[in-house]
């Protein structure tokens, strides 16, 4: 493919987005503007193809748009260290860490939920009364970041289960 020139629809086809992704990423600055053809129509090289990939890839294990940034914009120094790359890549492991261990979370609570309900009724139904009363789940706030309240708020539920519960 060396010395080919490519459309932004062949691009796109090849690197498995939309057309409006690959325009979008030139517009923030991630793929590099390409050249236009006398018609204006863009054309774009291999070089686009390997960075469009680059991006993708990153986008698949999870890393941000400013950190692909980033990384793209260390990347372009060889022949500097790595440590850099390193730390966003450490960084990043903790937090799918973190989300794993708020998804475990979930799992369990959900999982309580659903064998602790009979599947009789719904006036009856497990998952409903947790849903409707915090104070019935294993962990207050399943992983995540406690949210800040005020001095209550109402929750509905279904069969008269709201109530009004107050939150420190």
């Amino acid at each position: 493919m060396s010395g080919k020139e490519f459309t932004i629809g062949f691009l796109a086809r090849v690197g498995g987005v939309k057309v409006q992704t690959i325009r979008y990423y030139e517009q923030i600055g991630l793929l590099p503007e390409p050249r236009r053809s006398p018609g204006n129509q863009r054309l774009y090289i291999e070089a686009h193809m390997d960075r469009l990939k680059f991006i993708r890839h990153g986008r698949a294990l999870g890393f941000s748009l400013d950190q692909i940034r980033e990384l793209l914009a260390l990347s372009d120094d060889p022949k500097r260290p790595c440590d850099e790359i390193d730390a966003i890549a450490r960084k990043h492991l903790g937090d799918v860490e973190g989300k794993i261990v708020r998804l475990e979370g979930l799992k369990a609570e959900l999982g309580r939920m659903i064998n602790e309900c009979a599947g009789d009724r719904v006036s009856a139904c497990w998952i409903i009364k947790v849903l409707s009363d915090h104070d019935l789940c294993l962990d207050d706030n399943h992983g995540l970041p406690s949210p800040k309240r005020s001095s209550g708020f109402a929750q509905a539920g279904a069969g008269g289960l709201g109530r009004k519960k107050t939150v420190p």
